[in-house]
């Protein structure tokens, strides 16, 4: 079962170490090994709540994800993406940013660090999202019950994740605005900027969440009507197929989990930078990561872990507010990638620990109710 899982990993991580030492020795091996570690580790979280996603796919969509998702997200995010942004906000030619992340490295990393603050906005107020509307949703399973309760009564408040999540880019881009003019202005007009990204981060977080949920709905809505119009589906061939609805759920979610992946890469990505600015060694290193990020999330999808574990989606979901959070503060101060990826770590470790206990708690508990009821069986039977 692991090696059927994380078989392609391992193969990815065999041939991205040699192609490492064939481009630059054994330095470059160190390097790729390094940022293939800083990956998993700064991306943990994500593949607990892509789990919390998947699991509702078939398995030639997790197929999909293994496959297509992840050319996606190595040759995408990985590669192409840093390209992308130093073209866009060099304002040159995608040739041109290839031939610069080539051949002047020193540049290159000056252009990605200086599209930093839009990057941040985008990232954070996506993941911010994902995190406001997994808080505010009113649970069966609460895990840190003094936040959740009073948190999920706030929740039925119409669009209080939007007016949260939009004051908090208010804030941000205001006081980036301020201590830009405070030290002489120099990026006073990246400020409207970080507005701008922030709220295409919404947009994007409210389109394509939206279309998950709506499809995934009228999936469930169509299963439960399922026996009961199969026959006049059949004879009158005008109500829509629930194979074709289903394709269209897992497409949308697929997607969901796409530009997630896409949020998530992006501290990975500008982290990179502070161990080498090799777009070469930076692409192999994140994309070894990256793959073990999917097989993890694959991996706890089969075994059924955020079934026995109950609090580890919570988890992962307070390390994305985490994440959002360290994201947005990004835009105006550095923060090491150390801390980052520490502060998942230990939330999702937390919430492990607490599901051991409750599972621990729940089985004494059986196992007294059991032993009580045997000792009334033999009382009723003397």
């Amino acid at each position: 079962m692991l090696l059927k899982t994380f078989g392609w990993s391992f193969a990815v991580t065999a041939l991205g170490l040699v192609a490492a030492v064939l481009y630059g020795g054994w330095e470059a091996f160190g390097i790729v090994a390094i940022l293939s570690i800083l990956e998993i580790s700064l991306s943990f979280d994500n593949a607990v709540v892509n789990a919390g996603i998947l699991k509702k796919m078939s398995a030639f969509w997790q197929k999909i994800f293994l496959t297509v998702g992840v050319l996606i997200a190595v040759f995408g995010m990985r590669l192409v993406f840093p390209v992308v942004i130093v073209a866009i906000s060099a304002k040159i030619g995608p040739i041109d940013a290839v031939d610069l992340a080539l051949n002047d490295k020193d540049q290159y990393q000056q252009l990605v660090t200086d599209a930093h603050p839009s990057i941040a906005a985008f990232g954070g107020m996506f993941l911010l999202m994902i995190f406001l509307d997994f808080i505010f949703e009113d649970r069966d399973i609460q895990w840190l019950r003094w936040i959740e309760r009073p948190l999920a009564k706030l929740g039925k408040v119409d669009m209080l994740s939007v007016c949260i999540a939009l004051i908090v880019l208010l804030i941000t881009s205001f006081t980036f605005a301020a201590h830009a003019h405070q030290h002489g202005g120099a990026h006073a007009d990246k400020a409207e900027t970080v507005l701008i990204s922030g709220i295409a981060g919404l947009i994007t977080y409210m389109v394509v969440g939206g279309l998950s949920g709506y499809f995934e709905d009228k999936l469930e809505e169509e299963e439960e009507r399922e026996h009961e119009e199969e026959e006049e589906a059949a004879r009158t061939g005008k109500k829509r197929s629930p194979v074709v609805l289903a394709g269209q759920a897992a497409f949308f979610m697929f997607l969901y989990l796409e530009v997630l992946d896409a949020s998530f890469s992006f501290d990975g990505v500008i982290g990179a930078f502070a161990i080498t600015n090799d777009i070469v060694l930076m692409a192999l290193g994140l994309g070894i990561g990256a793959m073990y990020v999917r097989s993890l999330t694959v991996y706890l999808v089969r075994q059924g872990t955020l079934d026995d574990y109950v609090y580890l989606e919570h988890g992962a979901h307070y390390a994305i507010g985490a994440l959002a959070v360290i994201l947005m503060v990004t835009i105006q101060y550095q923060i090491n990638e150390v801390i980052t990826g520490l502060v998942g770590v230990v939330l999702i470790g937390w919430s492990f620990l607490s599901s051991v206990r409750r599972n621990r708690a729940l089985a004494a508990a059986e196992g007294k109710a059991q032993g009580s009821d045997e000792k009334t069986e033999v009382s009723s039977g003397v």
